[in-house]
Formats: structure tokens, sequence, C-alpha cells
């Protein structure tokens, strides 16, 4: 529990100012409200990025102790109030056509009217986090190098037949499907947005990509194995370009940008306490499926934000229904685990009797 100390003090200090900022706003109801759609922003920003502590721990149990300290602490400041506080008041610069300044103002001083600026512009938004969500889940579903499978075969030969360039194709139709709920004056804009949404997926990746072909280098091998001021800006990168899914998804469930910014930050917390944990505790590879039930997570939000460019969606459904593919794969993890220590013990049985 030692590992989460500082994330649990954090999250009581956040969701007490999203219960004040909904009570003064819309009285009891709002609060209680907030604290609900806080606390659901936080679950689905560790959900979605859990992966993202696996890699960060992966890298993180080769350094010393200094560089794993610097990362843990300067790093948190980056991915809170950069990723999830800067980058949301971006998207909504984006949305609105709002400077970012006008934007903190706008829904710190009149959060009506700044819900009402997003909501005239929620399709776009839509279109384009959606899109890159999608393709999230479709890459990492159709990844061939999968050794352990949630669904079994089906899942073996969906990714065996699946290529990126047909989660491109499927995101894309997806994409002219939302445009088709659209007024004939709003059919362009959600294109763009959406094919904004793949442009910028394919740059992230071409990124990722070539942080990886740099690391076969000896040289920054070596840096990243111990630690550097070189290391500590690659896993920033890394940090962000696994934080986007989150943030984007989180319009999906709110506008409300001050309990986005709350929700991601509780998240992004407990993403680095868990990163400490998997790191000193060693069991990066106890619960094997969660991954599988992230990335699940993110294709089913992906779809409710298509469909959210014409139909609502209710935020309790929305916030639901990733969790609970976070709860079945770490069932099915435990599940595994015990079949597997079982398969061993018998075998070693066997071994013996022979």
């Amino acid at each position: 529990m030692r590992h989460f100390r500082l994330s649990i003090a954090v999250t009581v200090i956040l969701m007490a100012l999203a219960g004040w900022w909904g009570y003064e706003h819309r009285g009891i109801g709002g609060m209680l409200q907030a604290l609900w759609i806080t606390a659901v922003l936080g679950v689905l920003e560790v959900s979605l990025s859990f992966d993202n502590a696996v890699v960060n721990a992966s890298v993180l149990r080769g350094w010393n102790e200094f560089w794993r300290k610097l990362f843990l602490t300067v790093g948190i400041l980056v991915a809170v109030f950069g990723m999830r506080l800067l980058f949301p008041l971006v998207i909504v610069s984006a949305a609105t056509g709002l400077g970012l300044v006008e934007v903190w103002h706008l829904g710190i001083d009149n959060p009506r009217e700044y819900s009402r600026h997003l909501t005239e512009k929620h399709a776009e938004v839509a279109s384009f986090g959606g899109a890159f969500l999608l393709l999230v889940f479709l890459n990492f579903l159709f990844d061939e190098e999968k050794k352990l499978h949630w669904l079994g075969w089906i899942e073996e030969k969906i990714g065996k037949y699946g290529t990126e360039g047909l989660a491109i194709l499927i995101t894309l139709s997806a994409v002219c499907g939302a445009m088709s709920l659209m007024p004939a004056e709003r059919k362009l804009p959600v294109l763009v947005a959406g094919v904004t949404g793949v442009l910028i997926y394919i740059g992230v990746q071409w990124l990722s990509g070539l942080l990886e072909h740099e690391e076969e280098d000896p040289a920054v091998g070596r840096m990243l194995a111990q630690g550097s001021i070189g290391g500590f800006l690659y896993l920033e990168v890394l940090d962000a370009s696994f934080s986007f899914d989150g943030v984007i998804g989180a319009f999906a469930i709110t506008n409300d940008i001050v309990i986005i910014m709350l929700g991601l930050a509780i998240g992004a917390m407990f993403v680095r306490s868990m990163t400490v944990f998997l790191v000193y505790k060693g069991t990066l590879e106890e619960f094997v499926f969660l991954e599988h039930g992230a990335h699940y997570a993110i294709g089913i939000l992906a779809l409710i934000m298509f469909a959210s460019v014409h139909y609502h969606i209710p935020e309790w459904f929305t916030g639901l229904s990733g969790l609970a593919f976070i709860l079945v794969s770490l069932w099915s993890s435990v599940r595994y685990r015990k079949r597997m220590e079982r398969e061993e013990h018998e075998g070693r049985a066997a071994l013996g009797k022979s």
C-alpha cells in the first residue's frame, strides 16, 4: 500500500475539489454527479493507461535509483499538468476556435457557455477521438506477434489476417459512417476531424517506431538501460503517446473541463503508483489479460464516440462499459494463473510417477 499513499492523498484532495465545483454550480445533485464522473474518469484513465504503466516499468526496472525517482516525481508533473491539463484546453480551443486563455476563463467563469461552445463542435471532437481510439484498439487486435489471446482462436485468427492497412480502412469507414449521420453542412468538418485523428495516430506510431529504432544503437541502449536525460525524455514522449487516448476518451463522458482535469489527474497519479508497484514488486506478468481488457475498453469507447455524433449515450453506460472489460479481464487473468499452476503441478506429479 505504501506505493499508493501519495495517489490516495491526492485523490482525496481532487475529489473534494470536484465535489465543491459541482456543488457551486448545481447544488447537491451537481456535487454527487461531479464526484461520480470524476471517479469514472479516474478509473477510465487507469484502465486505458495500464499498458503505459507496463511499458514504463519494463524500462525503469533497469535504471538506477536517481533516474527512477526523477521520472516518478518530475515526470508526474509533465503527465498531469502537460497532457491532462494543457492538452484538453488545446482540444477545446481547436473545437471552438477560441484561444487557450479564453477557453480557460470560459471553463472556469462560465461553464454553461463553455459547454454550449463545445457541444456545438461535439461531433467533430467525437469523430477525431473515435478514429484515434479505434486505431489503437484495432492495431492491438491485429497484432500477430501476441503470444497470449484472451478470446482464444478467434483473436488468434483475427491477429493473423488483420493488418495496419485494414485497421485504417475500417477506421475511415467508421468516420464515413459518422459523417453520414450529420446534416449536409456538418459532413465535411466531421470527415476532416476523423481523418485528422487517423493522421495523428499514424504520426504517433511513426515517432514511437523511430524511438524504438534508435534504441537499437548501443549508446542509446545503454542510455535507456541505466537512465539519463535522454532516457527521461524518451519515456515522457511514450507517456504522452499513451495518455492521448485517455484525454480524448474523457470527452465521451463529460464536457466539463474542470472535471476532466481532476479525473484524469487522479488516474495519472495511480498510473505512476502502478508503475512503481510493478517495478519494485516484480508483478508485471501476474495479470496477463489486463492489457487485453484495457484495449477492448478502448474499442467500445471508440464506437460510443462515433455513435455520439448523432445519438445521446448515457454517461453511466460509457463509464461502466470500460470498467466491465477491466474487471472481466482481471477475473480471466486470475483463472488463467490458477490453471497454469494446476497444470504445472499435475505435470510434476506425472513426472514423479514415471
